[in-house]
């Protein structure tokens, strides 16, 4: 997998006890296109503190372009926003 650290723009769920669930994403590519890619299937939920800063990870499924693909996302609690980490 390639790192990327991309921000995105993300609609996602939170459930009344404190579960949170990337449901699609926006991502724009290097000629300006955006693309609206909806997350499948989230296979596993893990958490890691860089430098202090503790962000949530989610490894996913989603069919793009026609190919299912696995890749990584990262929740950033502090400040609210999210990356595609690992394509």
């Amino acid at each position: 997998m390639k790192v990327l650290m991309k921000p995105v723009d993300m609609i996602s769920y939170n459930s009344t006890n404190g579960d949170l669930q990337p449901i699609k994403y926006r991502l724009s590519d290097e000629n300006g296109m955006t693309k609206i890619i909806k997350i499948d299937r989230i296979i596993q939920t893990t958490e890691e503190k860089l430098s202090g800063n503790r962000m949530i990870i989610f490894r996913v499924q989603s069919i793009i372009n026609g190919l299912e693909r696995v890749y990584e996302l990262k929740y950033e609690p502090a400040t609210c926003k999210w990356y595609i980490y690992k394509m």
